[in-house]
């Protein structure tokens, strides 16, 4: 990080990669952030972190679900949703890790843009392990598109001449370079046999910029969520030509094949869900679990998921804690091939 909160860039192996933040940058930005976070007339409240500012995907996880605890009488009160922006998600990590640790009253919001990050130790020495992963209540989906009029009209065909050329293919995302977007195409190109190093990919600020850059003929490929290509796919715009998701899904996308059908064993789950400080007692942990599956069942996440555009992923207690641990370590994995850990 430099001194006004930006990510130092350096090259490994030609690939442009993100500087590993220092804690005590980190710490500054911590005390700086929170110095008044928790009032005395709130510290009775269950709150749920929003590790980004008001609007996002993590707020939105915050407030529907925060909502939702309030109206079934499964916490006292209400819930407010505090954000705490900074470092990706970083700044709230380390609040869960050294302010709240034992805190059995306060929840955070959390994404596979969480766990990339724990995994490419962009949250300095601060590890997976030292929160507890509580559930995923909703998910989208990761998806492969190009232009109407792009010549491959499935993933296999795709696959078979980016393998061959891959220098020749520009792929277009909404994230950073090695972030979410990025990941998903390396992931496939891994399946492909294709060196990481050689897949060219140009980051945008949002998905709705690289699909124009897709329509614009400026790149080949759009690597995004569902939920970002649903307008275009209307029009007529664009080919879906795979879904990153374990098994077909409905409505627009009910006839696009799995990555998996196509012979490319990659899925790529947007799961939202949550975290608790890492020194919560087991009694507190399985009560933060039960809350969850009683959200999940009920009719009004229903509908709350239905608005934020989210697939059904219930998943929760162990099993959530397994899934996220066995894919920061697979993130891992693909860092060190890349060269962006070591």
């Amino acid at each position: 990080m430099t001194g006004n909160g930006r990510s130092t860039w350096r090259t490994r192996g030609g690939v442009p990669v993100p500087g590993r933040p220092h804690l005590r940058p980190l710490a500054l930005l911590l005390s700086l952030s929170l110095a008044a976070c928790t009032p005395p007339e709130r510290a009775l409240l269950t709150e749920c972190i929003a590790p980004a500012n008001a609007g996002g995907g993590w707020d939105l996880t915050c407030r529907f679900t925060g909502q939702i605890l309030a109206d079934l009488g499964l916490v006292s009160g209400t819930v407010p949703t505090l954000n705490i922006p900074g470092a990706g998600g970083g700044v709230a990590f380390a609040y869960a890790v050294g302010q709240r640790s034992t805190d059995e009253r306060v929840f955070f919001a959390a994404s596979p843009a969480t766990t990339l990050r724990l995994a490419q130790e962009q949250y300095g020495r601060l590890r997976a392990d030292d929160v507890r992963w509580i559930g995923a209540l909703g998910a989208e989906y990761g998806i492969v598109a190009v232009a109407a009029d792009a010549p491959w009209t499935d993933l296999a065909d795709l696959m078979e001449e980016w393998a061959r050329r891959p220098e020749e293919f520009v792929v277009s995302g909404g994230s950073a370079v090695v972030g979410q977007d990025h990941m998903k195409m390396l992931l496939l190109g891994r399946e492909a046999g294709i060196d990481p190093r050689r897949i060219r990919y140009v980051p945008f600020d949002g998905g709705g910029e690289a699909l124009t850059a897709l329509l614009g003929g400026f790149v080949h490929v759009f690597s995004g969520e569902a939920s970002e290509i649903e307008g275009h796919l209307q029009a007529g715009s664009v080919r879906v030509l795979a879904i990153l998701a374990p098994e077909r899904v409905g409505g627009l996308l009910a006839r696009v094949p799995t990555a998996a059908e196509a012979g490319y064993g990659v899925t790529w789950v947007t799961w939202r869900g949550y975290y608790v400080p890492g020194g919560v007692s087991e009694d507190a942990y399985a009560e933060w679990v039960r809350r969850l599956r009683i959200v999940a069942r009920s009719e009004a996440w229903e509908a709350a998921r239905s608005r934020a555009r989210l697939r059904p992923f219930v998943m929760v207690g162990r099993e959530f804690e397994s899934f996220v641990m066995a894919q920061v370590e697979e993130f891992r994995g693909l860092a060190r091939e890349i060269g962006i850990v070591e």
